[in-house]
């Protein structure tokens, strides 16, 4: 099976992080494990590839994170959030794919 090249997709990470906090917060592990499981396995978001958004996110005001309350195993956790400028650029990033595509499919050989 072909996997994602991390290269090819790094430009989307946010956008894809950003889609699973819509629905709501959710901490890092979960999050990775959603990509995942959406891509079909295609796509695994490595750790420091999720952190590292998370902060440029954060810094950029396009999320927020907040400490759970301590869990089974007496943890706490780092939730995300996404916030209301995150969900403009979510939707600016939406757009931008569109047009992406739509250039992108003019170089690409399709079925012979």
């Amino acid at each position: 099976m072909v996997e994602i090249s991390s290269d090819v997709i790094r430009g989307y990470n946010d956008t894809m992080i950003l889609f699973l906090l819509l629905r709501e917060p959710s901490y890092g592990y979960e999050l990775s494990k959603q990509i995942k499981t959406l891509s079909d396995g295609k796509y695994i978001i490595k750790e420091t590839t999720l952190y590292s958004a998370f902060s440029r996110m954060e810094k950029n005001g396009y999320i927020e994170s907040f400490e759970s309350e301590a869990s089974d195993t007496g943890k706490k956790r780092t939730y995300y959030r996404i916030t209301d400028a995150g969900v403009r650029y979510y939707h600016e990033k939406c757009e931008e794919w569109q047009l992406t595509k739509e250039v992108v499919e003019r170089f690409v050989l399709g079925e012979a």
